[in-house]
């Protein structure tokens, strides 16, 4: 494999090298500047000189823009009828037709080609999508109804994107999607989990790129694709920013400052936030067996969760000349959870009463995050070449100290069990990478190389009273030390190229995976390969290379831009998470234990995208339709342990395995749709369809399931300047190899006006106003049934006030105006 990467390397980088110039005529000239998006002021990378000869008409040259939006071409000096075009965008003809010099025509603002979006008087209000050659980019606009909440909370609102009721985050209904903040995995999106999304404040946001097709610059992990999340920063001179702070119901009240200051040589940026949200949730499962000392028991549970946060990002960026800069930023964020679950049992044999139980389980939990990351830019000279350079460390320190009671309380009050669970996790990731970019002529070739090592130690203890000594033992069974290491080390090189209304981006990218766990505890680790029928190594050192390669096609119907069509293909993969490894039984109650799976392998899976977009006047629809396969996905399978608890109860275990294979299919569509000024409509719908095959221990879990989700938003601008945002969401019923789950639906209602000069904002949020965003599950197997009905966060209310100094009103919708520390595709390695 690895002569066969640099066998295509060398190919590409011929090919490449000899559309340059070979030697410099002497009437050879050059044409230079800069492209830039109007609304974001970002650069535009791929954007296209087309140089046409007025003398040949047949004559075409020209050359296309770098990451900076930069190009630098040699033509021969003449006539020239010129214009710049980018894919969406409406074309700019340059009024100069002679060029009997080098000349540089500085920067040309390409405005979207979207009549509806003209209309609109206050940019930072608006809707867009952008189609890129391998992403769609959302500037979600002033959605009023994320003013106060969280990172979370404002991805339920991007097209493709679903939330569910735990905070789960899926993209085309597939949950192995690869969450990254600036186009880097991060401590601020959390390591592998999406907890921390749930904490940072929306209002962080510039804006967020979907990526269905991934180019050979992103990591491959993530069969689903990825989710690019980038946050705001000012590039206007001076000092300003914005405060937002806000109060609600039930108990939720924060204060998020962003604070900018820019001068010619530095721009220093700090996003603050404090937060104190308490968010109550229930639960109810009845529960029937086949086997045990009761054959139905009832579980009514009630969430008490309470999450005390502080996050701060601070960052300062130094031009060191007109070509390199270097930025450094810190990012710190320490939560303190307090969660009481209170498990009220009735437990029935032959449909008789025969006892009750409370248990109660209480856990603080403990997390500080750390960050730093360094950054260095270089445009090595004027014909576009760039390096960047970019360093990242990232530490997580988890502590969660939880205590367990059980008692029965009818028909006697006892004490049936008490444990002290201590957990501590701390997770170390460093990123190293480099990106080079050179433009040839009409094309542009890149190379880059990233290093991604993570290191993550669980530390578990469970120690359970003994009640006839009354001491605490330590469970040796249950009690250990697990070390795990993923290490990545990833060569990458693309190629792009436009010739008329046609562009490509072809991409190759080579990956080394080492997976590695030590175990220290007194588990028989045999028991586990009893289960599965192999011969499992708790210490092991994996490792795989592979090759991943990405096609982008874009072909634009119409010489305005309003007409295209897309096709992608990508390989991915999904590497197991260290808690999918982990072979030590944890639990989450004394007859429900999760056991990780060392022997479980990479899953992998090819991909094929077909979009189409379509611009009118006030109306802009995207859409695609989408064909994955995936090999050795992974599944989580419920069995029987054969063991009870001390009471009498049938103890089952979750064990993640490398199933089956896996087809999925889907189509979705967008509408944004601007009638007039004061209404402005946005919907989205996704179908999806999936069949998996696989057996194992005799039991078939092959599935196929059909679902879909929708969403609808509306804004209505009313007179005194107040603003009326509805969202409304559903998903459709789904079912896997052994769950059957109902639709959700919910609708969020928000209000807005302006005050003191528009320079302040007040809000008032209701989520889930009708309280019905609810899970009911029905769940069969072979030994146990179970009916549920689960409520992640009641509804809630929230009143929000936003100040903006030095700062115009627009720039606080969607961050217009600039990129966080290596926020755009640059960093994308």
């Amino acid at each position: 494999m690895k002569k066969l990467f640099l066998l295509a390397l060398t190919i590409i980088t011929t090919n490449t090298f000899s559309q340059r110039p070979q030697g410099k005529a002497k009437e050879s000239i050059k044409i230079s500047g800069t492209v830039i998006d109007k609304e974001t002021g970002t650069p535009l990378e791929y954007a296209t000189l087309v140089l046409q000869s007025i003398q040949d008409p047949s004559k075409i040259s020209g050359g296309i823009t770098d990451i900076d939006g930069k190009f630098n071409v040699e033509v021969p000096g003449g006539q020239y009828n010129a214009s710049i075009e980018y894919i969406g965008y409406k074309t700019y003809k340059l009024p100069q037709t002679s060029f009997d010099r080098s000349t540089d025509i500085g920067t040309v603002y390409l405005e979207i080609a979207a009549a509806e979006l003209e209309g609109v008087e206050v940019v930072g209000e608006k809707t867009t999508v952008e189609v890129r050659l391998d992403k769609r980019i959302y500037n979600i606009g002033k959605d009023i109804t994320t003013s106060g909440a969280t990172i979370s909370d404002a991805l339920n609102n991007v097209p493709s994107v679903d939330v569910d009721v735990e905070g789960a985050i899926s993209l085309r209904g597939n949950e192995n999607v690869r969450i990254l903040i600036n186009g880097k995995p991060s401590a601020l999106a959390g390591f592998g989990s999406t907890d921390a999304l749930q904490q940072l404040p929306a209002d962080a946001i510039e804006k967020v790129e979907v990526i269905t097709s991934p180019s050979a610059r992103y990591d491959a992990e993530g069969t689903a694709g990825i989710l690019n999340i980038v946050l705001k920063r000012e590039k206007t001179l001076g000092l300003n920013g914005s405060v937002n702070t806000y109060i609600g119901y039930p108990a939720n009240s924060g204060l998020t400052a962003n604070i900018n200051m820019r001068t010619d040589k530095f721009n220093i940026f700090n996003t603050t936030g404090v937060r104190y949200r308490d968010s109550p949730g229930s639960a109810y499962f009845d529960n029937t067996y086949s086997s045990g000392s009761y054959d139905r028991i009832i579980e009514d549970r009630i969430y008490n969760r309470l999450d005390k946060s502080l996050n701060t990002n601070l960052g300062i960026q130094y031009f060191i000349n007109d070509q390199s800069s270097i930025t450094a930023s810190a990012f710190y964020r320490l939560s303190k959870d307090e969660d009481l679950t209170e498990n009220t049992n009735e437990r029935y044999n032959l449909n008789q009463l025969a006892d009750n139980t409370f248990r109660e389980e209480s856990e603080v939990e403990d997390d500080n995050d750390y960050q730093v990351a360094l950054n260095y830019e270089n445009n090595l000279d004027d014909d576009g070449q760039k390096l960047t350079v970019d360093f990242q460390y990232s530490k997580s320190d988890e502590t969660k100290p939880s205590i367990i009671e059980e008692r029965q309380t009818l028909p006697s009050d006892q004490l049936i069990a008490l444990e002290n669970i201590y957990e501590n996790e701390v997770e170390n990731e460093y990123l190293i990478q480099a990106d080079y970019v050179l433009p040839m002529g009409e094309s542009q070739f890149e190379i880059g190389y990233r290093g991604n090592l993570e290191e993550n130690i669980t530390d578990y203890r469970l120690d359970s009273l003994d009640q006839s000594t009354g001491l605490f033992n330590t469970n040796k069974d249950l009690t250990n030390k697990f070390t795990y290491d993923e290490n990545v080390h990833a060569l990458y090189s693309q190629y792009g190229n436009k010739f008329g209304n046609f562009s490509f981006l072809l991409g190759l990218r080579l990956e080394n995976t080492q997976l590695k766990g030590q175990l220290e505890s007194e588990y028989d680790a045999s028991e586990l390969e009893e289960d599965l029928g192999v011969a499992v190594d708790a210490n092991f050192d994996k490792n795989y290379l592979g090759l991943f390669p990405t096609v982008n096609l874009i072909y634009e119907l119409d010489e305005e831009g309003m007409q295209s069509i897309s096709l992608g293909y990508n390989r991915r993969i999904n590497r197991p998470r260290g808690f999918y490894i982990n072979p030590f039984p944890s639990r989450s109650s004394r007859t429900n234990i999760f056991q990780g799976n060392p022997d479980l392998n990479p899953a992998f899976s090819n991909t094929f995208d077909l979009g189409y977009l379509k611009r009118w006047d006030k109306l802009t629809l995207t859409s695609s339709i989408y064909y994955q396969r995936e090999t050795d996905s992974f599944e989580r399978v419920q069995q029987s342990t054969g063991q009870t608890t001390t009471d009498g109860i049938d103890i089952i275990r979750t064990l993640p395995i490398n199933l089956s294979t896996e087809n999925r299919y889907g189509a979705e569509a967008g509408i944004l749709y601007n009638p007039a000024k004061w209404l402005r409509l946005n919907s989205s719908v996704n179908v999806f369809k999936f069949d998996k095959e696989g057996v194992y221990d005799g039991v078939d879990y092959g599935a196929d399931n059909t679902s879909w989700f929708g969403r609808f938003s509306s804004k209505v601008s009313l007179p005194k300047k107040i603003e009326w945002q509805t969202n409304a969401f559903y998903r459709g019923p789904s079912q896997n190899s052994q769950t059957e789950s109902d639709g959700l639906f919910r609708i969020d209602l928000a209000f807005s006006k302006d005050i003191m000069k528009d320079n302040g904002t007040v809000s008032l949020n209701v989520s889930d106003l009708l309280n019905s965003f609810k899970r009911e599950s029905y769940t069969e197997t072979d030994f146990f049934t179970s009916r549920s009905e689960f409520q992640w966060r009641k509804r809630s209310f929230r009143l929000s006030f936003v100040y903006r100094f030095n700062q115009p009103k627009e720039r606080n919708g969607n961050g217009r105006g600039g990129n966080d520390d290596g926020g755009d595709e640059d960093m994308e390695g």
